[in-house]
């Protein structure tokens, strides 16, 4: 890690009381799915850490997820996740411009190579050599490439910077693709969601900062903890489905009564994410209990794969309480707070033995 701010220095420095930072570690844990006991050694490594400089990459997007982690208020970004790390670059809030700004990213990559997190929103254009998103005069695939290999760890944040989001549905003029497929052979971290909530964002750094590397992954290399369960099995709305009862039409009798969305068109059933635990605007809401169907933005290419939104999905086995989700969708990775300590306990007792460092869990199959 670059030796720069030591965070409880940080921390008192911007009036963050010992109570508030010890309540931040333990909703971090609870997010990671990691035991009880492990509050404390977060607690530790979060407090001998010095803060890592962290750059923010913005290429085709609509600044969704800058605007997300800006607006967040739990964990409040502005007072613990800001001074969890050195934000040396982000175009949209930094306050320099022009080549003022593009030396700070120079200088970041000559100083801090190799030790610095690189964070991507947007998707990447690859036609005609990229020419369709330049910044500097450089293109986005210049820098995406540059920057990324020599960062430390590199997070993709939105359905963009994941796999080409919305800018990559047919007809696809730019040739917009995610940042894996675009820097292929790096280590990556993606958040899909349209666009990512802050709270797993937050949690997958703090566990990098604790563990020296990231949680476990899927196939998709998104985190267990966050994407390793179906939405459908967490929803308030599930006992309706159970029960047969759904919303015809817009605004009917069963809307009012919030029954269940699926004849409306609700991806509930075939998408994985943490959206009805963790929701929005301080944990109080997410789309299904505000009224609108799931549209799956957090799952594979789902502008394409999941559309039309407002349409029930095709070929769906039957309804009642013996149909389980699991036999819905395209398969749920079991016991993912097991998978989620075993993994970070794994990685611990390599380190202390000396061997190498853990990669991503094994990747879950996609039944036929």
């Amino acid at each position: 890690m670059a030796l720069h701010e030591p965070l409880p220095e940080a921390l008192e420095g911007r009036g963050i009381s010992r109570r508030r930072f010890v309540r931040f570690c333990s909703a971090m844990v609870g997010m990671l799915a990691l035991p009880e006991h492990y509050v404390g050694q977060v607690i530790q490594a979060l407090q001998a850490t010095h803060k890592p400089v962290l750059v923010w990459l913005e290429f085709q997007d609509c600044a969704g997820n800058t605007e997300s982690i800006l607006r967040s208020a739990d964990p409040p970004v502005a007072e613990v996740l800001l001074d969890l790390l050195s934000w040396e670059y982000h175009e949209t809030i930094m306050a320099g411009a022009g080549r003022q700004a593009e030396a700070v990213l120079e200088r970041v990559m000559a100083q801090d190579t190799g030790q610095y997190i690189a964070v991507v929103e947007g998707s990447i254009p690859t036609a005609e050599g990229g020419v369709y998103c330049t910044i500097g005069g450089r293109t986005a695939l210049d820098i995406a490439r540059q920057v990324c290999s020599h960062a430390a760890a590199t997070i993709a944040v939105g359905a963009c910077a994941w796999d080409g989001g919305l800018v990559r549905a047919d007809p696809n003029p730019t040739g917009a693709v995610g940042l894996e497929e675009a820097v292929p052979g790096i280590k990556v971290v993606n958040l899909g969601g349209c666009p990512h909530n802050v709270a797993n964002t937050a949690a997958v750094l703090v566990h990098y900062l604790t563990f020296h590397e990231m949680p476990a992954l899927d196939q998709f290399h998104r985190p267990l903890f966050a994407y390793g369960q179906l939405i459908h099995d967490q929803c308030e709305r599930r006992a309706h489905y159970d029960a047969g009862e759904f919303v015809e039409a817009w605004g009917d009798a069963g809307s009012r009564k919030g029954w269940c969305l699926y004849k409306m068109g609700c991806k509930g059933p075939d998408a994985t994410y943490n959206c009805p635990t963790v929701r929005w605007n301080s944990g109080t809401s997410w789309p299904v209990k505000a009224g609108h169907g799931c549209i799956a933005c957090a799952s594979h290419r789902f502008w394409d794969t999941m559309s039309p939104f407002y349409k029930p999905l095709p070929s769906v086995p039957g309804f009642g309480v013996d149909v389980s989700a699991e036999e819905i969708g395209w398969g749920v990775v079991g016991g993912v707070a097991g998978l989620t300590a075993a993994h970070a306990i794994g990685s611990a007792l390599r380190r202390k033995a000396g061997g190498p460092e853990g990669g991503a869990a094994p990747p879950p199959e996609k039944p036929a």
